[in-house]
């Protein structure tokens, strides 16, 4: 028996049902496992803070994240707030974690893959009017071939105007001043780890420009676990028959099926919201 009322507590079963699988991996790896699913942008600061509101910086601290990305200067908070609040960090990645979430991901001392993991190219986002993301260099593009269109042709102007009417030029300017600062991103969430020496960081920062900022010329390009591996990163490619990959996966399938939305969840704290208008 519970001290919940039954119509509370079948309202919220899904929800105990996934903490009760948090708290079974917990105890299987000793560590604290917390859920993050969302874009990555400064309103995600209070909600993962509230996921690590008890924690012990004297335990492991694994991280489950789902992201097609956001602002990199969010996960660099993100980032510190995690490793301030554990003795090391995993970050499992069970399908994607783009852009953003890439860089999150590097501020990790393991980073956990599977056969359904995915990372990206470091290429900042920014979010629309409409709710959609755009990438930096989309952007740029974008523009810049609108440009040469309209010296060509000059009555291609209002075609121009009403295809690219949610760009800004501001946002313009911002999305050159993000990609101006991906290299020192990448160096500084690769440097949250604390066992990475100056030297090893420098390395690694140079290796991965060329994989993660200067290769890739499609922000869905997919970087798989052996990429990251042969990349330098420090990944653990996951069994698909292992009882952990399977209790990882049984966890993410619990969230694919929520309505679209953000979640931030761990053996207390607990927050689903579906998509809300663009912020």
């Amino acid at each position: 028996m519970t001290n919940r009322t039954p119509l509370y507590e079948a309202e919220h079963a899904a929800r105990y049902e996934r903490q009760a699988l948090i708290r079974e991996y917990q105890e299987a790896h000793g560590c604290r496992l917390v859920v993050m699913r969302d874009v990555v942008f400064p309103h995600c600061v209070p909600l993962f803070e509230e996921t690590l509101f008890d924690a012990d910086p004297d335990q492991d601290l694994h991280v489950l994240l789902g992201t097609p990305g956001g602002d990199g200067e969010t996960a660099l908070r993100l980032i510190r707030q995690a490793q301030s609040r554990c003795r090391e960090l995993t970050v499992i990645v069970p399908d994607q974690a783009k852009s953003a979430g890439t860089l999150l991901v590097l501020g990790a001392d393991t980073i956990y893959m599977g056969p359904t993991s995915d990372l990206g190219p470091v290429d900042p986002q920014f979010q629309l009017p409409n709710g959609s993301l755009a990438p930096a260099q989309a952007i740029i593009d974008a523009v810049d071939r609108a440009e040469r269109s309209i010296q060509r042709d000059p009555t291609t102007y209002p075609l121009h105007a009403a295809l690219l009417s949610d760009i800004t030029a501001l946002m313009v300017q911002q999305a050159r001043d993000a990609l101006a600062r991906t290299d020192d991103l990448v160096r500084e969430a690769l440097s949250a780890v604390a066992s990475r020496t100056p030297d090893q960081v420098e390395e690694l920062t140079e290796k991965l420009k060329k994989h993660l900022i200067g290769e890739p010329k499609d922000h869905r390009a997919i970087i798989s676990a052996s990429d990251a591996g042969r990349f330098g990163l420090p990944v653990e490619r996951a069994d698909p028959k292992s009882p952990r990959w399977r209790a990882v996966w049984r966890l993410w399938s619990k969230y694919l099926v929520l309505t679209p939305g953000s979640v931030y969840e761990g053996e207390l704290a607990s927050h689903i919201e579906p998509p809300s208008a663009p912020r």
